[in-house]
């Protein structure tokens, strides 16, 4: 059983464009989907403890686009040691 105050660490991994004028590549989208499954499988083992859901939606001449991201927060029991920053 999970209890939040075994949660040491929490690292926030946004998928997705968070900034309208900072538009997230495919390659770095799917780097951000590789660290989220990367904090599932590797030892210590993260757990989701946190999840925020946000979209925007942009008018660009005549045609409108939205624009999403989920921000997952994962907490560990400790930082882990492949994990930078």
């Amino acid at each position: 059983m999970f209890d939040l105050s075994d949660v040491k660490f929490v690292k926030r991994v946004v998928v997705g464009s968070d900034d309208p004028n900072h538009m997230q590549s495919e390659a770095k989208i799917e780097e951000a989907r590789a660290l989220l499954n990367r904090c599932f499988t590797e030892t210590p083992k993260g757990t989701i403890i946190g999840v925020e859901k946000s979209f925007t939606v942009l008018q660009i001449g005549e045609h409108q686009m939205v624009l999403q991201w989920l921000c997952y927060h994962v907490g560990f029991p400790r930082k882990p040691a492949w994990l930078e920053g």
